[in-house]
């Protein structure tokens, strides 16, 4: 996820209808749009939870769900965590790790949460567990560095 647009900030949608009422969609990432769709609220103790419904396109030939759809849903969760700390400025991943520690298979709700473990001035470090029904899939780390937003005359 980039928040270094200006003609495109990181704005989120709210979702008011089906499933999803009550979460938010960030509409500027194609990609993640086409990999997810992925959401994100607020865990009502200051915490973000992102989720998404594992599908057919998430699965790998043996049924299980993609190791890259696990860490392309990571890099997303992130910049939901680390939110806070990235606000103001734009973003990029400079580094993600992960560890699969179990796997998903369809029709389960896939959820990330985890925390900033330190922000500072131009990165932001952050881990995390993608789990369903409680049962962790992936742990992650990554490293989120904080870019000045282009400014569209620069273009």
């Amino acid at each position: 996820m980039d928040g270094g647009d200006a003609q495109a900030p990181w704005v989120p949608q709210e979702i008011t209808e089906g499933e999803w009422a009550g979460w938010k969609l960030w509409s500027t990432d194609p990609f993640e749009l086409l990999s997810g769709p992925f959401y994100c609220r607020d865990a009502g103790d200051g915490r973000m939870v992102c989720a998404f419904r594992a599908e057919k396109k998430h699965m790998n030939g043996g049924g299980f769900m993609h190791g890259g759809c696990l860490m392309t849903f990571a890099d997303y969760a992130l910049f939901c965590i680390g939110g806070e700390a990235l606000q103001g400025s734009g973003s990029v991943t400079a580094s993600l790790s992960g560890e699969f520690v179990d796997s998903a298979v369809e029709g389960e709700l896939i959820e990330a949460s985890g925390e900033v473990t330190r922000g500072g001035r131009s990165l932001v470090f952050i881990r995390g567990t993608v789990s369903t029904g409680g049962r962790p899939l992936l742990t992650f780390s990554g490293i989120v560095k904080k870019v000045r937003r282009k400014d569209p005359a620069d273009a």
